[in-house]
């Protein structure tokens, strides 16, 4: 655990490294995903097998995973720091395991809502460790792009693969799979990750900004916890609005009071810098644009088409592999033309191909009409996603990669809770102009499904917007060439 590995010496075991934080990455990824799928499952009445979870309750399988894990990232990706990386990886990984079985075998909802609660607070450990160890595992520029281009391939198809595992576990075994599959992943990583992972951390004076911790935490937890609030009473909810004013408050006080300590929780000068600036700006716009589209073709598939579990699930394939199959190329490229022309092509691809999708119809053939925009989307976020991680860990000092790394989680997290309740809020709205403008007695399923495809056209235009903006701000604020990713090769070493 405690062996040196000099910076100009590279890690023998460097890729065997790599598939166990693949592993852990992908496990993380694609939990909030699977769980949707099984939600409507456990909510059955407890004689069909589910919890018989109340309606006004439903979110919170969802939202106690939100709440922990957004709430906790910044605070875990600074213990990973000083206490060791390895060892924090470990501990989130064992933790993680736990929560999932206790989730699986959940008597009632309270048992689930707490076991999805501490899976969240043990990813806020896994997430950040398993992003930090990569950039100080990898030391050589074209090397460390491989390595981006594997993370960022799991990064976007996590989404994708937990509802395609999600249909095939509920459909053929039960919704309680769901949960029991991340416990045999972890296992198996935490075998291999012990004699695989070498252990680096933070030397010297290693204290903690424990008002620093609070603050932020409580403010990222309000803050999500409106969001919720927001996405599922509507954003005129008087429960809502309270949540993330304070929220906001207090992420106020957060950034000030970061100035003012020594040993901040979030060194400001992490976001001040221009390029990590912009790939986080970048990534919270990826957020804000893209998470709305898995809830809503989801709903297309299976509501407006009658489409099974699996069906659906089977529908994102292609998108998965869109985007290992980008994103390994995208890994390739990166030493050679820099992160800018990719992440900015990739994005605009991402935007072009939701726009397309956004003139789809009740009836739209899946193969001529949503197949072709959907590769689109997914050859482009390929792209972005390797391009993103390798520049918001650009040039890091070591002491500072643990809260690097949690910075880009928290903007993907808190931008996919904004963007789906944005999203939802939209969708929503224009269902129910386009019913107002055309109803005039009883409502058909024709009528009723060409009024959700509407919306969910409504809400794509939007994040097509939302995307394009992100391109914009990576063109415009990330000026990092190819020749500076080669500059800083080794700039730190396992055990530092």
């Amino acid at each position: 655990m405690n062996n040196v590995v000099h910076a100009d010496t590279p890690d023998p075991r460097r890729w065997f490294a790599l598939f166990v934080i693949a592993i852990a990455q992908l496990m993380v990824v694609l939990d909030a995903s699977i769980v949707n799928i099984a939600l409507p499952h456990a909510a059955l009445p407890a004689a069909q097998g589910g919890l018989n979870i109340a309606s006004k309750n439903y979110q919170w399988a969802i939202t106690a995973y939100l709440l922990t894990f957004g709430g906790l990232l910044l605070l875990g990706g600074r213990i990973g720091d000083f206490a060791g990386r390895k060892k924090v990886f470990l501990i989130g990984l064992t933790g993680f395991a736990g929560a999932s079985l206790l989730g699986g075998f959940a008597q009632n909802q309270g048992m689930l809502f707490g076991a999805r609660a501490l899976q969240g607070v043990f990813g806020a450990l896994l997430a950040p460790a398993a992003l930090s160890l990569i950039s100080v595992t990898f030391t050589e520029s074209k090397e460390r792009a491989k390595a981006f281009a594997v993370y960022g391939a799991l990064s976007g198809v996590g989404a994708a693969i937990g509802l395609i595992a999600g249909g095939l576990l509920t459909q053929y075994l039960s919704w309680r799979w769901c949960l029991f599959v991340n416990t045999p992943m972890a296992l198996i990583a935490l075998v291999l990750a012990i004699p695989n992972l070498r252990e680096s951390k933070v030397e010297g004076d290693t204290r903690y900004d424990v008002p620093g911790a609070i603050s932020v935490t409580v403010a990222m937890v309000a803050i999500v916890f409106g969001v919720n609030q927001a996405s599922s009473d509507g954003w005129g909810s008087i429960q809502a609005w309270p949540f993330m004013i304070g929220g906001a408050a207090l992420l106020g006080f957060f950034f000030w009071l970061e100035t003012k300590v020594s040993h901040p929780l979030l060194p400001l000068r992490l976001i001040t810098d221009r390029i990590r600036g912009g790939a986080y700006v970048s990534q919270l716009l990826v957020g804000l644009g893209l998470y709305g589209f898995f809830l809503f073709m989801t709903f297309y598939f299976q509501t407006v088409h009658g489409y099974s579990a699996v069906k659906t699930g089977l529908c994102f394939l292609p998108f998965s592999i869109g985007i290992i199959v980008s994103a390994g190329s995208a890994g390739q490229f990166l030493p050679k033309f820099g992160p800018r022309p990719i992440a900015t092509t990739g994005l605009t691809m991402a935007a072009a191909g939701l726009f397309l999708l956004s003139r789809m119809q009740a009836d739209s053939s899946y193969t001529a009409h949503i197949l072709p925009y959907m590769l689109l989307m997914s050859l482009g976020l390929g792209m972005t996603f390797v391009a993103v991680s390798s520049t918001a860990l650009f040039n890091l000092q070591p002491h500072d990669t643990g809260a690097a790394a949690a910075v880009l989680n928290t903007t993907q997290q808190v931008g996919g809770s904004f963007g789906t309740a944005l999203q939802s809020t939209i969708a929503v709205s224009a269902t129910s102009a386009f019913l107002l403008s055309r109803v005039h007695g009883s409502v058909s399923v024709a009528l009723h499904d060409a009024a959700l495809v509407h919306g969910y056209d409504r809400a794509f235009v939007v994040g097509s917007l939302i995307l394009l903006a992100g391109a914009a701000s990576f063109f415009f604020l990330v000026n990092v060439d190819r020749h500076h990713l080669g500059q800083h090769d080794s700039p730190v070493g396992i055990g530092h």
